[in-house]
């Protein structure tokens, strides 16, 4: 199935998040909305990752300051993950160079900060590539 994952690492990513909902519903592409943190809920996101997730295609992670959600799912699945930086006290500079800095092995595709709309667009891109 062809659906996105949105997973933001706190409920005040939600205007993010809704960015890419409204992109996603445009095109009539499934999507599902969760809220789980790396730091405060590791355990919730790894049962997500493993079980949860095994009707979606491509993952969306919102995360801004230290931005660890979008690298920790990466280092979970196989599946492609978009980063979306949120800005914060350094203007999402840290998010960003968080997302984009990941080892050799755990990729994360990233957008600019807060362009939950991107996201979007690049995953109607990725699922058009396995509709091919």
């Amino acid at each position: 199935m062809n659906k996105v994952a949105i997973i933001m690492g706190s409920d005040s990513d939600r205007t993010v998040a809704d960015k890419a909902v409204a992109v996603l519903a445009e095109y009539n592409v499934p999507y599902e909305v969760k809220v789980i943190s790396a730091h405060r809920n590791p355990d919730e996101l790894d049962r997500y990752i493993k079980k949860g997730s095994e009707d979606v295609s491509v993952i969306i992670a919102i995360a801004g300051l230290s931005a660890a959600l979008p690298g920790v799912i990466a280092s979970k699945t196989e599946k492609p993950v978009i980063g979306v930086p949120v800005s914060g006290k350094l203007l999402g500079m840290d998010a960003l160079l968080s997302m984009v800095q990941m080892p050799s092995g755990v990729p994360v595709g990233v957008v600019g900060i807060d362009n939950g709309k991107n996201a979007a667009l690049l995953a109607l891109r990725m699922l058009n590539l396995t509709l091919r």
